[in-house]
């Protein structure tokens, strides 16, 4: 029995950083996209015979749209979500139309479509 051929979209993207107003609004694309780790360092005092300042770090993840969305990233701007998460896509893309060049290529997954995305989800928790 032939297996069925589920649809996809590449997602192919280039920033122009001389459009960016700013470090800060590149990283926004991208962290808007890709998600972050937020490190918050704070002093705690602790007192004792000696008081004394200690420093704890605290990680968290931010999550991006790609948190979201099933995908599997082909290359650093590149990756492929299914069909039916493009408009979310396109939509992100879209509000950085000015900074943000990309192009978009239909593909057919013939491989078990749900372990092709679960297999990045599985990469990026490690």
């Amino acid at each position: 029995m032939p297996r069925e051929e589920k649809k996809a979209v590449l997602i192919c993207f280039s920033v122009n950083s001389r459009r960016f107003e700013s470090h800060y609004e590149r990283n926004k694309f991208f962290r808007g996209l890709y998600g972050w780790k937020q490190m918050i360092r704070k002093e705690i005092h602790v007192s004792g015979s000696k008081p004394k300042k200690e420093e704890k770090f605290y990680t968290y993840r931010r999550e991006g749209l790609l948190d979201e969305i099933p995908h599997k990233k082909v290359d650093q701007s590149s990756f492929i979500v299914p069909e039916d998460g493009f408009e979310r896509i396109a939509d992100f893309m879209n509000d950085w139309h000015n900074k943000v060049i990309w192009k978009t290529f239909k593909v057919l997954l013939d491989e078990d479509f749900d372990e092709f995305f679960e297999e990045e989800l599985e990469e990026e928790e490690e």
